[in-house]
C-alpha cells in the first residue's frame, strides 16, 4: 500500500488523503448540524404541525442527554478504534450508524425517533475522535507548521458543513416537514460515506490498526465490547418494553452525576496515585481549571440550539426574505448557520492576531485567553438581557441583530477558548496520561452540552423570566472569566515553560 507521505497527488499542497477526510467530515457535520437545527423545534412543535408536542423542559433535557452522549461516547469510541477496529474502520462503521440513525428519525414512529438519536450518538462517538486522529496520522514525521495547516483545512470542512446544513436541512424541515429534514441529514452522511469508501486508497496506511495484539488480548477486548453492547441493548430493551419507566430529566440527572464522579475520580487518582512530581501536579491543576472553564463555556455556548433557537422562533422578527415562505417569516433554523459563518470569516484573523502579538512578545497566555473567552460568553448573554427587556416593554418582537450580535460575541469567545484548550491540554498532560487527559476535554464538552440543554428547557420562550435568567448567565460568565484572568499569573507559573 502506498504511503500518503510520498504520494504525488495533492490537495491544496497537502496529501490527497486530506480531501477524503475533509469531505467525509463536511458531510458528517452537515448531517449533525442539520438535525441539530431542527431537533428542539421538532420536539416542541405541536402534533398538528408535525412535531412531538413535548414541553420545553422535556425537550431541553432530551437535547442535553443527546448532545452530552455524543461527546461522552467519544471516549469508548477511541478505545474501540485503538483496541479492535482501527481508526479507518471505526470511521466507516460510525458513519453507517449515523446514516441509519437519521433514516430512523425520518420515520413517523416516535420510538424509532429516539432509537435514531441513540444510533447517531453512538456513531458520532465512533467517528468524530478517530477521523481527527487519521488527519494527524497523515502528517506524522512532518513539520508542525504543515500539520497545523492541514488541520486548518480540515476545520474549514467542519464549518462549511455546519454553515450549509441549517440552510438546506433546516429549510426543508420547516417547510416540507421535519422528517424530510432528518432524511436530508441521512442522505448527506450517505454521500460522505460513499466518497470515503471510493477515495480511501488515498489515505495510504494512515489510520490502520498499527499492530495485531496477542490473541488473548484480542479475545479480552472483544469480550469487553460484547459486554458493553449487551448492557446497552438490555437497557434499551427494558425501556422499550415498558419494564422500566424513566423520564428524560431523570436520565439527564443520572448522566450528570456519572460525569461528575468520573471527573473527580480520574483527576483525584492521577494526582494522588499517578506518581507525578511537583511540576506535573501543578500542570494537572491547570488542566482541571481548563476543564471547568470548558464545561462552563459550553453550557452557555451550546444554548444556541435550545434557548437561542426558541428565541429566534418565537421572539425574533424573521420577515426579512420571509416573503418566500408561508407566514412571511424565514426559517428559524437559518440562525444556526451564523456561528459557522463567523468561524470561517474570523479564524484567519485570529490566527494572524496571535502570530502578530507573538512577534511582539504580547501573545496572551492560555489562561488569559480562557478568561477572555468566558467574559465574551457573558457579554453575549448581556445583549439578550436588553433584547428581552425591549420585547417586554414593546409587547412585540425584536430584530435579528440581537441574536447576530450574541452569536458574534460567543464566536469570539469560542476562538479564544476552544482551539487554545485543545492545544494546551496535549502540551500540559503528563506523557503517560496524555490520551486520558484529552478524554477529559470531551468530558467537559459533554457536561457543558448536558447543562445547556437543561438550562434551555427551563427558559423556553418565557420572555418574562428571560431578563433575570440572562442576567444570571452574564454574571456567571463574566465573573468566572474575571476570576481566571486574576488567577492567570499563578496559572502561568504552574504551566512552567509551556505557554
Amino acid at each position: 500500500m502506498n504511503d500518503t507521505r510520498t504520494s504525488p497527488v495533492q490537495f491544496f499542497g497537502h496529501p490527497r488523503g486530506l480531501a477524503t477526510l475533509f469531505f467525509t467530515e463536511l458531510f458528517e457535520r452537515f448531517s449533525f448540524y442539520g438535525m441539530r437545527a431542527l431537533l428542539v423545534l421538532f420536539l416542541t412543535a405541536s402534533l398538528v404541525d408535525g412535531g412531538l408536542g413535548v414541553d420545553t423542559k422535556t425537550a431541553g433535557a432530551i437535547y442535553g442527554v443527546y448532545t452530552g452522549a455524543v461527546y461522552l461516547f467519544a471516549l469508548p469510541g477511541g478505545w474501540v478504534a485503538d483496541r479492535i477496529f482501527g481508526q479507518r474502520k471505526s470511521v466507516w462503521y460510525g458513519g453507517i450508524m449515523i446514516a441509519i440513525g437519521h433514516f430512523m428519525m425520518a420515520t413517523t414512529l416516535t420510538s424509532m425517533f429516539y432509537l435514531g438519536l441513540l444510533m447517531i450518538a453512538l456513531g458520532t462517538g465512533l467517528l468524530k475522535p478517530n477521523i481527527s486522529a487519521i488527519v494527524g496520522d497523515l502528517y506524522r514525521d512532518q513539520p508542525g507548521a504543515r500539520r497545523d495547516a492541514g488541520f486548518s483545512l480540515f476545520y474549514m470542512g467542519i464549518n462549511l458543513g455546519g454553515a450549509l446544513a441549517p440552510l438546506v436541512s433546516g429549510t426543508i424541515g420547516e417547510t416540507l416537514g421535519y422528517h424530510w429534514g432528518f432524511l436530508t441529514a441521512g442522505v448527506a452522511m450517505l454521500i460522505g460515506l460513499i466518497q470515503y469508501r471510493l477515495t480511501s486508497h488515498h489515505l495510504g496506511d494512515a489510520g490502520l490498526l498499527p499492530k495485531v495484539s496477542a490473541p488473548t488480548e484480542q479475545r479480552r477486548n472483544g469480550r469487553f465490547l460484547f459486554a458493553g453492547m449487551s448492557a446497552l441493548v438490555l437497557s434499551v430493551a427494558t425501556i422499550w418494553m415498558g419494564w422500566v419507566v424513566i423520564s428524560p430529566a431523570q436520565v439527564a440527572s443520572a448522566m450528570g452525576q456519572v460525569m461528575v464522579v468520573c471527573a473527580i475520580g480520574f483527576f483525584g487518582s492521577v494526582l494522588l496515585f499517578g506518581g507525578l512530581d511537583g511540576a506535573e501536579k501543578k500542570r494537572v491543576f491547570v488542566i482541571i481549571v481548563f476543564f471547568l472553564c470548558a464545561a462552563l463555556f459550553w453550557a452557555g455556548f451550546e444554548q444556541a440550539a435550545t434557548t437561542f433557537n426558541l428565541f429566534a422562533r418565537d421572539l425574533t422578527d424573521r420577515s426579512l426574505l420571509g416573503g418566500w415562505f408561508e407566514g412571511h417569516q424565514h426559517p428559524t433554523s437559518w440562525y444556526q448557520t451564523i456561528n459557522s459563518v463567523y468561524i470561517i470569516l474570523l479564524s484567519p484573523f485570529f490566527a494572524w492576531l496571535w502570530v502578530a502579538l507573538g512577534k511582539r512578545h504580547l501573545d496572551p497566555s492560555a489562561p488569559l485567553k480562557f478568561g477572555l473567552g468566558l467574559v465574551l460568553l457573558g457579554l453575549g448573554f448581556a445583549v439578550l438581557i436588553m433584547a428581552s427587556q425591549l420585547i417586554i416593554s414593546s409587547g412585540g418582537k425584536v430584530g435579528p441583530q440581537w441574536l447576530l450580535l450574541t452569536y458574534l460575541l460567543h464566536t469570539f469567545g469560542e476562538l479564544c477558548l476552544s482551539p487554545i484548550g485543545l492545544s494546551n491540554v496535549t502540551k500540559l498532560a503528563p506523557p503517560r496520561f496524555a490520551g486520558q487527559m484529552m478524554g477529559t476535554w470531551f468530558l467537559g464538552a459533554a457536561m457543558g452540552n448536558l447543562v445547556a440543554g437543561l438550562i434551555g428547557g427551563e427558559i423556553g420562550s418565557d420572555v418574562a423570566t428571560m431578563p433575570v435568567e440572562f442576567t444570571h448567565m452574564t454574571l456567571i460568565g463574566v465573573g468566572a472569566g474575571g476570576l481566571v484572568l486574576l488567577a492567570s499569573p499563578l496559572l502561568r507559573r504552574w504551566m512552567g515553560s509551556i505557554r
